[in-house]
């Protein structure tokens, strides 16, 4: 097997010989997927091929496996001279997506995100894991009739400033931003065949001012009504200011600090985005590029040189006009810290009402 072809393992069956290559992973996107097709090369070749819309399956490029999951469209098509058939589908997690959450009584309490995340991903076949292990117990929440189960565990994530995305095997995942080291990066010259940064000062701010509450300050319960906390950026060189309401935010002053950090941090790590194209699915020791993986960027004519970005999503692609291609879309690390948000605004108003 070459380390440039796809194979997709569905029935019991290996295919193999797809010249149409799209496959996409990201630590931003829920889940991964794939579009792939072939054209026949002689009368009948496809005869006995079938790939049923559903049936799960299994997509590695060489030997490594990059979606989990089904089959969602097989298209075969006709044409004068030509036969062709294209495929996608995406991972085990579209099922938390699509579908409807399903917990007992309908009420979270005395939980953890992975526990939480696990219980409702259970129903759909999926496994959770992390790496973190200071999750915090999420206090009571009431789930709503028509969420998705992916809505309640990125609301809890984000509570618990991880990130939620999936693996190569069809599994959640629940981390932060990754500390790991790809064995190479991108340099102009060597791998880079095409690249632009777009650098922005439109949406970043000098002054964050965070608002626990907009309306409903309980100044009758003995407090002084709305908190308010501040976040300067010395990127920004004039003044530009932004007021945030914190989420519900009525847990104290903590809530509205988080939140004002992190609107400063996550919008300066993205007013700095660099979109590439490689001429390698690998790096120098041989491994795919990977989601939430550190690379250092070499680009001279760009005036850019970082040493540790985060690649925040990656396209592998072969067809017959571009050849054998990766597209990344890479971003500072602090781009991704998750947004604080308070699961209780209306309890939480009245503990601090009645400090």
């Amino acid at each position: 097997m070459q380390p440039d072809d796809l194979t997709i393992t569905a029935g019991g069956f290996d295919v193999t010989g797809w010249t149409d290559v799209r496959v996409t992973r990201g630590i931003e996107r829920l889940p991964s997927d794939f579009n792939i097709g072939m054209t026949e090369l002689y009368a009948g070749e496809f005869d006995q091929l079938i790939l049923p819309p559903g049936v799960a399956c299994e997509v590695r490029l060489g030997q490594d496996p990059v979606v989990t999951g089904y089959i969602d469209h097989y298209v075969p098509s006709i044409s004068a001279g030509n036969h062709s058939i294209h495929v996608n589908g995406r991972s085990k997690c579209s099922d938390l997506i699509d579908c409807a959450a399903e917990w007992p009584s309908g009420q979270i309490s005395s939980q953890t995100v992975l526990g939480i995340a696990q219980r409702l991903a259970a129903v759909y076949g999926v496994s959770v894991t992390t790496d973190v292990v200071d999750l915090p117990v999420l206090p009571q929440a009431n789930l709503m009739l028509g969420e998705s189960a992916f809505d309640i565990i990125d609301r809890m994530a984000r509570f618990s400033a991880v990130l939620a995305y999936d693996l190569a095997d069809g599994s959640l995942f629940l981390g932060r931003a990754g500390t790991r080291q790809a064995a190479s990066g991108f340099v102009e010259g060597e791998n880079v065949q095409q690249a632009y940064i777009d650098f922005s000062a439109d949406q970043i701010y000098s002054d964050y001012k965070a608002y626990i509450q907009s309306v409903d300050t309980y100044t009758d319960l003995g407090q002084g009504g709305n908190q308010i906390h501040t976040v300067k950026d010395l990127n920004c060189k004039r003044h530009r200011a932004l007021v945030i309401i914190s989420e519900g935010g009525g847990l104290g002053n903590e809530v509205a600090i988080k939140r004002a950090e992190w609107e400063a941090a996550r919008r300066f790590g993205r007013s700095r985005v660099v979109r590439l194209t490689t001429d390698s699915w690998r790096d120098s020791s041989g491994a795919l590029w990977e989601p939430n993986t550190l690379v250092p960027v070499r680009l001279p004519r760009l005036k850019f040189s970082a040493e540790s970005l985060l690649i925040s999503s990656v396209t592998f692609l072969k067809n017959a006009y571009s050849g054998t291609t990766a597209e990344l879309t890479l971003m500072p690390p602090e781009a991704f810290l998750p947004q604080p948000i308070n699961l209780t605004p209306l309890y939480g108003e009245f503990l601090q009402g009645g400090q």
